[in-house]
């Protein structure tokens, strides 16, 4: 496919708000890709080179996009043919001068994009012949840059990927060079347009997002249903090192509703730590441990005790889930969340890690040896965990849990893990499956006390979707309230549940308005749905994820989500999530009993 053709495209998806009508251009996408170009296009069309555990970013900040811009101009516009009057004013060999007038340009539309599109305007160059696999592979050549002098190099990468550039091609180069496509679909849009593209309609959306939680490469998945078909489907099993969506925990309102729904359970505690599921390798020459988050995120980097601990299992591959906690060294207590995400940091690993030491509670086994088990019954898993760890690194603890179908025996252990500092337990169908992502009944949470419908015993997880300026004390914050909204799977979009202006710390309030500024957004995200009475201040991409506590969930005619919290206020940021792991609409409604 011509570059300039899939750029078309994207253009005429950037053009509409109809989620249908995104999916069915999509799908026309993808019938035209030849079997070489479409994982490539996959990641293009996500404004990425490769899915996140791949950790293959830009890195290539706006300031450098604008110094290559400056350069394409310099000696190649004629100032008195230029279509711009204020263009007129560069003079053609001086570099200053077409720098600040890029400048000037993004100061006026706030999106380099468009302002590469009309720099490129006053160029001469109407055609671009590039396929997008040129395109891509070209991407990825600056993207691969790095050391002493690498964004020197970046930069001149840029300078000859815009050269060759029409305006339109180069307006979403240049927007996907810096991380800021936004077409306003996410992986599960390419789901429903993969199924489009097969069947002329959405009746593959369920099947493809269950192997795309076994298997979490959208690029893959799409290679895989646009050659094989459905048939290639069967074989589309977990694969060591591609990360696994982990399973997820559904609410249900009593013990006595959890034992009629699940039977006889397995009740584990539950850990205020961070998800990793654990890939390791004995012999492996690319990499011997990879390390994935409750996001899908490589995080391996995060946790250096992991080589050393694995050695001591007797395997030669294996998949483990599990929860780092930190704890003290001195007192052997666990510590609090806040802390033990502090290990998430690209810098000063070492230091961190002999600061805060990490153990592992591991609770299941997805993989030995080549042996997939998440078709495996829970039990047979658990007796696997435990042959496994019966001496190994003390970096490694087998989680504990119990066996029951009583409701008081589950009630009583719930209060006893409250009681050692716990968030309470999880409980878990005995024969279960491992159900990757948030599917069924199997695993329940039970948190604080038993609520009743419309209360809110648990917390929830919410996207900030924008904030308030502040007035009074907060004037100095920069920030007084923020909005935060649920995601509705069935439209892939976000929707407002609570405005939160309470209830923070002055540490708290400057951290989330540095949060916010890093994901401020020049508009509202196009998978917004927001009433004109909570329209904010600044709006902000959906990317951070916090944790909500509230009095309870009441009908709203304000919010989009037509729900509310009652006194909503922060618990923390939950920095190990993505945005479409955030509570969904679905959920919320089931509390409420809609």
């Amino acid at each position: 496919m011509i570059f300039q053709d899939f750029c078309a495209i994207l253009s005429r998806i950037e053009a509409t708000t109809l989620r249908l009508e995104m999916t069915r251009l999509l799908a026309d996408l993808f019938k035209e890709l030849n079997e070489a170009e479409i994982e490539p296009a996959c990641w293009l069309l996500l404004g990425r080179l490769a899915p996140l555990y791949e950790n293959l970013e830009f890195n290539f900040a706006e300031k450098m996009l604008m110094r290559a811009l400056s350069s394409c101009v310099v000696g190649k516009v004629d100032t008195a043919q230029a279509n711009d009057a204020q263009l007129g004013l560069l003079v053609a060999d001086q570099h200053d001068s077409a720098l600040q007038f890029v400048q000037n340009q993004f100061k006026t539309y706030g999106d380099l994009g468009i302002v590469t599109e009309r720099v490129l305007e006053a160029l001469e160059n109407r055609q671009d012949a590039r396929t997008l696999i040129d395109v891509y592979t070209s991407l990825k050549q600056l993207a691969l840059e790095n050391g002493e002098g690498s964004q020197d190099r970046k930069i001149q990468h840029a300078v000859a990927l815009l050269k060759k550039s029409t305006p339109q091609t180069g307006r979403y180069i240049s927007r996907i060079m810096l991380g800021t496509l936004r077409l306003g679909f996410s992986d599960m849009t390419l789901l429903d347009a993969l199924s489009w593209a097969k069947t002329g309609d959405k009746s593959l959306r369920k099947t493809l997002e269950l192997a795309y939680q076994v298997k979490a490469d959208i690029g893959k998945l799409a290679h895989t249903i646009l050659v094989e078909g459905e048939e290639g489907l069967k074989n589309f099993e977990i694969e060591l090192g591609v990360p696994i969506a982990p399973a997820l925990c559904q609410r249900l309102d009593t013990a006595d509703e959890m034992v009629e729904k699940m039977g006889t359970m397995i009740v584990e505690p539950k850990y205020d730590g961070t998800r990793v599921l654990i890939h390791y390798k004995k012999n492996g020459k690319d990499w011997r441990v990879r390390t994935f988050t409750r996001n899908l995120e490589e995080s391996s980097g995060m946790f250096p005790e992991l080589v050393k601990a694995l050695e001591s299992l007797d395997v030669k591959e294996i998949i483990l889930d599990s929860e780092a906690v930190g704890y003290d060294p001195e007192t052997n207590k666990m510590l609090s969340f806040q802390l033990t995400i502090q290990r998430k940091r690209k810098h000063d690993v070492a230091e961190t890690a002999a600061k805060i030491p990490l153990r592992f509670f591991v609770f299941d086994v997805l993989y030995v040896d080549g042996v997939s088990l998440v078709h495996r019954p829970l039990d047979d898993r658990k007796t696997i965990l435990a042959k496994l760890f019966e001496d190994v690194s003390p970096t490694f603890v087998l989680s504990p849990f119990i066996v029951t179908e009583n409701a008081d025996e589950l009630r009583a252990y719930h209060a006893k893990q409250l009681a050692l500092g716990l968030e309470g337990v999880v409980m878990k169908q005995l024969h279960s499956e491992y159900q990757p992502g948030r599917r069924g009944f199997s695993w329940v949470k039970f948190k604080e006390g038993e609520g009743t419908s419309g209360k809110l015993a648990d917390t929830i997880d919410c996207v900030v979707m924008g904030y308030y300026k502040g007035q009074g004390k907060r004037t100095g914050f920069g920030i007084g309230a923020f909005l935060v909204g649920v995601y509705d799977t069935k439209a892939d979009v976000y929707k407002t549940i609570a405005k939160i202006g309470t209830g923070l710390s002055d540490d708290q309030w400057r951290d989330m308005k540095d949060r916010c500024e890093e994901l401020k957004s020049d508009g509202a995200p196009r998978t917004y749905i927001v009433s004109d009475a909570l329209i904010p201040d600044v709006w902000v991409r959906p990317s951070l994820v916090v944790e909500i506590a509230a009095d309870e969930i009441t009908n709203s005619p304000n919010h989009s989500a037509e729900l509310a919290l009652r006194f909503p206020r922060l618990i923390k940021c939950r920095d190990d999530k993505k945005p479409e792991q955030a509570t969904s609409l679905i959920e919320l409604q089931k509390m409420v009993g809609k």
